[in-house]
């Protein structure tokens, strides 16, 4: 059974404004009942289903949800804010796979970027001027590639990544620590007019919400999701970045870190995630090379391109509106228009990243290896495929041999532990896997 968009926000609502019912249960009941809709009206079998405690239950029957629920829509109504629910088919995929995603993400911009490839860009808000020169030439050439960047709308490096990000046909997305319609900090009121008219803003607080310290651990985990990896620029031991980076971590994304010099403390939290595994960056292709096997489709996406070449100057990202931050060196910052050239030099940032001459991803273009071990005779269709698909590049990643495969993420980690035993796959580090 299906049930219209509007009638799935109201249920989401209802779940959210019952206490004990959390991102991560919301996710449980969409998944075990397919809608919020057939979950709120089979809320007595909760309990009996292991879903949640009887208590949660008998909460959401006796509507102790109705007034939060109400005040929150006629808000977002009177607003006339646009949202994505989670139950939706255009939701994020890279969200839905979190445990505790977002029930409901309210937004203004373009929303087709929340699916479009993207890289998290944190850093500390008072930052050196050589971290803000950096992220803000990386994030250009990123997304002068096609990659987008998400990040908090933070002064510092926040900031810079979002101005590099409108640069380029990637675009940029700002995730929120407050309601939509709350501005933080008030100094990026131009930041914010930018993204909403050239970008994305999202936010899955209420209408209204204030920022509070607490909300950006919480928002935090949404830069994480939404995006393949995550670039800590600048980071004190303990900031607010380590956490996203280690959220990252936790979610299966590559993360990267700018090395700075041992004496200054702003760069001690990212000499330390260098030191237990981090990819140090030192360029735009540095990403680019560890993202290649998720970035493969980008150059062969020729409606993308195509419709990025032919969108009209009015609609290209430009600088951010109203007064920019200074530049390092003094200057003001000023983000160039993407001009005609915009696929030649993705083309050229792939080829120094990948090693092609072509341009194109190495995941693309690399052969197998001739020391591949046999295949047994014996051995399952299964596990064949996977090593057939494996065959016929240098190393995939495990979202990559899943979407390959069409087949449940447990039954693949199954066989690709199976494969790795017997030694036939060999795994790496960030979870990538090759043929032995």
């Amino acid at each position: 059974m299906s049930f219209d968009a509007h009638d799935e926000y109201r249920a989401a609502l209802a779940l959210r404004h019952t206490p004990g019912v959390g991102p991560a249960t919301c996710a449980v009941l969409a998944q075990n009942y397919g809608s919020f809709v057939e979950a709120a009206r089979k809320a007595v079998e909760w309990p009996e289903r292991k879903l949640a405690r009887p208590a949660v239950a008998a909460a959401f029957t006796s509507r102790v949800w109705r007034d939060g629920a109400n005040d929150e829509y006629e808000a977002a109504k009177a607003r006339g804010m646009r949202r994505t629910v989670l139950t939706e088919a255009r939701y994020p995929e890279r969200l839905r796979e979190m445990s505790d995603p977002p029930a409901i993400l309210y937004y203004d911009g373009d929303v087709s970027l929340l699916c479009a490839p993207s890289l998290a860009v944190v850093g500390a808000r008072m930052c050196s001027r050589y971290g803000l020169q950096v992220a803000r030439r990386i994030c250009g050439e990123l997304s002068a590639s096609g990659l987008c960047i998400v990040s908090g709308m933070a002064y510092g490096i926040d900031r810079q990544a979002h101005l590099g990000g409108l640069a380029g046909v990637g675009g940029s997305i700002a995730v929120l620590g407050s309601g939509l319609d709350r501005i933080y900090p008030e100094t990026n009121a131009d930041l914010y007019r930018a993204l909403c008219d050239r970008g994305l803003v999202v936010s899955e607080f209420a209408p209204g919400t204030m920022p509070k310290a607490g909300h950006f651990p919480v928002r935090n985990r949404i830069i994480a999701g939404l995006a393949l990896g995550v670039w800590v620029v600048e980071a004190a031991p303990g900031s607010g970045s380590l956490i996203t980076a280690r959220q990252g971590m936790e979610q299966g994304r590559e993360v990267f870190a700018l090395p700075g010099r041992i004496d200054d403390p702003t760069f001690t939290g990212c000499n330390e995630l260098i030191a237990h595994g981090a990819h140090p960056v030192s360029g735009a292709e540095c990403i680019l090379r560890a993202l290649r096997y998720h970035l493969a489709h980008l150059l062969l996406d020729e409606t993308r391109l195509a419709r990025a070449a032919e969108a009209p100057a009015a609609n290209r990202p430009e600088a951010a509106t109203g007064t920019a931050s200074p530049a390092p060196g003094g200057q003001t910052a000023q983000s160039p228009r993407p001009g005609a050239g915009e696929d030649a030099q993705r083309a050229r940032v792939f080829a120094k990243a990948s090693g092609s001459s072509k341009g194109l991803p190495a995941a693309a273009s690399v052969a197998a290896s001739p020391a591949q071990t046999e295949i047994p005779a014996d051995i399952s269709g299964e596990a064949r495929a996977v090593l057939d698909l494996l065959g016929g590049c240098e190393r995939l990643h495990i979202d990559a041999v899943i979407r390959g495969l069409g087949a449940e993420t447990a039954s693949v980690s199954a066989l690709l532990m199976e494969l790795e035993i017997t030694g036939l796959v060999k795994q790496w580090p960030g979870m990538y896997y090759s043929r032995a």
